[in-house]
């Protein structure tokens, strides 16, 4: 048994609050799921659909992915991804010569919906597809421009504007402006500030606003929840809307953003408060920034300004395109997961921030601990509780019971598995798999004291069906027999 990380390559994290509360990183979604019992978590991950993604966007969505993984194998809980594509981020900007007044046209306007589907395809759909097959979470993708068409975000949104003078400084504290742009049906244009935009009209069937266009004068826009004008709301409201457009239904909503909202949410929970408690408000997972030379984030805008300045940025190359890594896509992906089970390897890891020199050194230098070789089958991690785990470690418990998912349906013998807990790792190799019905079809033909020598068949049934209710039991029953096995690293 070990207590550190291997292939950290020196990796030392420091303590922080919420990692020193904590004994997994994923313990931060423990009090939700055992309030509500959900059957499926929900994990959502959004990007502006402005061109190639940096390496900051990439990592946050393979977090996603991961973190679904082991929410999935620990709680024995359906996950999901969902990739929401922001095709309203800005694509054009323009002032207005005679008034001032800045105007701005997203990209869905600017290059038609056909092209942000090609977007998509190119920058996005390949690397969530091999994300998807590595960790067997499957995976969903919408636009904004779908989000803000459906009845229940339209509807959110009408809502909002009745406590619109409560919250407008909370979406904007310098100058009170909540941003609700409607586009211009003709050309698509639409006042970045909505210095212009009035509410005319707010009753039960819908609210009527007025624009002013930069090339075609005043318009109105009338939106319902079944149609209307086009809604591009500014960042922080939209998020508002969105969190609240979300229902109770069995589904745990979890936000997975990048470490630089933990800011923004203050303002976000500001505007929620003001409205009246959301009514099933999503849980936000926060993942590591990654910070340029200077400790700024890593940002296009701030490479494009870099870039003008010296006239070469000193971090073009892939962590700025990863499109240019220097090696196969298939290695791309295999040094990104390594590198995000890392950092789920220990909540010190996770809830801090990394330099690009440091996640360069790491991605180049580690190689996942899920990955195949000549010598060795398919390896993954898999977190334990700790009165299993010791018993794995002492060497007492030879056989592992878990539900028959998608992606434990795909261990087979010889294949690794890394048993995690509490910051400490046993590396184990499968010697044999066997599949049944039910748990009591299960203890009828194994060995009851290899799954715990320390407990009868009648408390195992009890412990492994609160672990595993019904529905979960439905998809069939695994057992790995497992034996130890020495590290490769």
């Amino acid at each position: 048994m070990t207590t550190s990380v291997p292939g950290t390559d020196g990796l030392r994290s420091p303590n922080t609050v919420l990692a020193n509360a904590v004994d997994s990183t994923l313990d931060v979604l423990r009090p939700r799921i055992h309030a509500e019992k959900p059957d499926t978590i929900r994990f959502t991950v959004g990007t502006q659909i402005n061109g190639h993604p940096h390496i900051g966007t990439h990592l946050v969505q393979s977090l996603a992915f991961l973190i679904a993984e082991r929410a999935r194998d620990d709680y024995g809980i359906d996950v999901d991804v969902e990739f929401h594509a922001l095709d309203n981020a800005p694509a054009a900007t323009v002032r207005e010569a005679t008034s001032g007044y800045r105007y701005q046209r997203t990209y869905l306007h600017q290059l038609g919906p056909d092209a942000i589907r090609d977007v998509i395809a190119e920058h996005y759909t390949p690397l969530f597809a091999a994300l998807s097959l590595r960790t067997g979470v499957r995976y969903t993708l919408t636009t904004y421009t779908e989000q803000q068409n459906s009845p229940e975000f339209r509807a959110e949104f009408i809502r909002t504007l009745e406590h619109l003078d409560d919250i407008r400084f909370w979406l904007d504290p310098s100058a009170g402006s909540a941003h609700i742009r409607l586009p211009c049906p003709g050309c698509g244009w639409a006042e970045k500030y909505a210095e212009r935009t009035r509410l005319l009209e707010l009753d039960d069937s819908g609210a009527l606003f007025e624009s002013v266009c930069l090339h075609h004068g005043r318009y109105e826009s009338d939106v319902t929840p079944l149609g209307g004008g086009y809604v591009d709301l500014s960042t922080l409201y939209r998020n508002v809307v969105k969190e609240r457009s979300y229902r109770p239904d069995g589904t745990l909503r979890v936000m997975v953003k990048g470490g630089d909202w933990a800011f923004g949410c203050l303002l976000v929970d500001g505007a929620q408060s003001a409205i009246g408690s959301a009514e099933s408000a999503p849980v936000r997972v926060f993942t590591p920034q990654i910070l340029g030379p200077d400790g700024g984030k890593l940002s296009k805008s701030l490479l494009r300004e870099a870039e003008t300045e010296s006239g070469r940025s000193a971090l073009l190359g892939w962590l700025l395109n990863p499109a240019l890594w220097p090696g196969a896509p298939e290695d791309y992906v295999e040094a990104l997961t390594g590198f995000g089970e890392l950092l789920l390897s220990s909540p010190r890891h996770f809830f801090r921030s990394y330099t690009t020199t440091e996640m360069e050194r790491l991605m180049s230098t580690r190689q996942p601990t899920t990955r195949r070789s000549r010598t060795q089958g398919y390896r993954r991690n898999m977190q334990i509780y700790k009165q299993y785990f010791d018993l794995i470690t002492s060497g007492e418990k030879t056989v592992e019971v878990r539900v028959a998912y998608e992606s434990m349906k795909r261990v087979k013998a010889g294949d690794l598995i890394n048993f995690t807990c509490r910051g400490e790792s046993c590396l184990t190799r499968v010697v044999r798999v066997g599949q049944y019905r039910t748990f009591t079809e299960m203890f009828g033909t194994e060995d009851v004291g290899a799954v715990n020598p320390h407990a009868t068949e009648e408390e195992q049934l009890r412990a492994i069906r609160a672990i595993f209710p019904a529905a979960k039991e439905a998809l069939g029953v695994l057992v790995f027999e497992i034996e130890r096995a020495e590290s490769d690293e």
